[in-house]
């Protein structure tokens, strides 16, 4: 990761670095594709939670490390003990923190993602993906429980479809998921981090407030009548901030605004 930057953190597993207003939040396990420990999901939670509380970061961004693989899911080697149900842990589990985070989220995909890592991804608002990533929800071929992606993939997928996904535990390509809608861009591998940087500073670049308060309506509303979530008063209240009278007064005045998130 690059060494400019406003604010870093690196453990064995997993690294925090914020350039600027972006966090960017590294998977370092390449020699096991990256594969999930119980102390890197720890890892991992601890990092979006840091970035959640940054009043400077305004977008969060996901890698793996390495070339091979986002990430292949539960580290089975290391995860042979009987295991508690994802929802009745202590503490909060890690593919709902990510989900709830109240910042735009972006998972840069390079390589696998399967099982618990294709959840991360899946957790994230925005997914940037390179032309050879494989996906999968295979829980099924390792008698885990996918908790998660059962409940998610099917908001996301016409239903049958996510069905057969996750009772198969088939992979499936980069294209596959991109003609699905699962992923806003394939690319090749050598412009994933421009791709996902400028999508991330593209969304930056604009009011926090507002970014924020269209995330938080947009999940909380999901499932609502129209009635109801067009009366939800979720996150942030852009209307009366400092930010849309800079909006106003930048756009009279013919320059690009600048935010305070105030």
């Amino acid at each position: 990761m690059s060494s400019r930057s406003d604010g870093t953190l690196a453990t064995r597993d997993v690294h925090f670095d914020r350039r600027g207003a972006v966090a960017h939040i590294l998977i370092d396990r390449p020699g096991v594709m990256n594969a999930l420990a119980p102390a890197t999901m720890e890892k991992l939670a601890d990092a979006f939670l840091r970035a959640e509380r940054d009043p400077e970061v305004r977008v969060i961004v996901i890698r793996g490390a390495g070339e091979r693989a986002f990430s292949a899911g539960v580290d089975l080697g290391v995860t042979r003990e009987a295991l508690v149900h994802p929802m009745k842990r202590e503490t909060r589990n890690l593919h709902e923190i990510i989900l709830e985070t109240e910042k735009p989220t972006i998972a840069a995909i390079n390589g696998v993602c399967i099982g618990a890592g294709c959840e991360i991804a899946l957790a994230c608002d925005l997914r940037i993906a390179v032309k050879e990533a494989r996906f999968g929800q295979t829980e099924a071929k390792v008698g885990m429980g996918g908790n998660f992606a059962a409940v998610l993939l099917p908001q996301l997928l016409p239903r049958a479809l996510a069905m057969e996904l996750l009772y198969t535990g088939r992979l499936f390509s980069a294209d596959e998921a991109f003609g699905w809608g699962l992923l806003n861009r394939v690319v090749d591998a050598s412009e994933l981090d421009s791709a996902a940087a400028d999508m991330a500073n593209s969304i930056a670049a604009n009011a926090p407030l507002t970014v924020r308060k269209l995330k938080a309506t947009l999940i909380r509303s999901h499932g609502l009548p129209l009635s109801a979530a067009l009366r939800l008063d979720a996150g942030p209240d852009p209307y009366n901030s400092q930010d849309r009278m800079e909006g106003a007064l930048a756009f009279k005045e013919k320059r690009a605004p600048r935010f305070r998130g105030i």
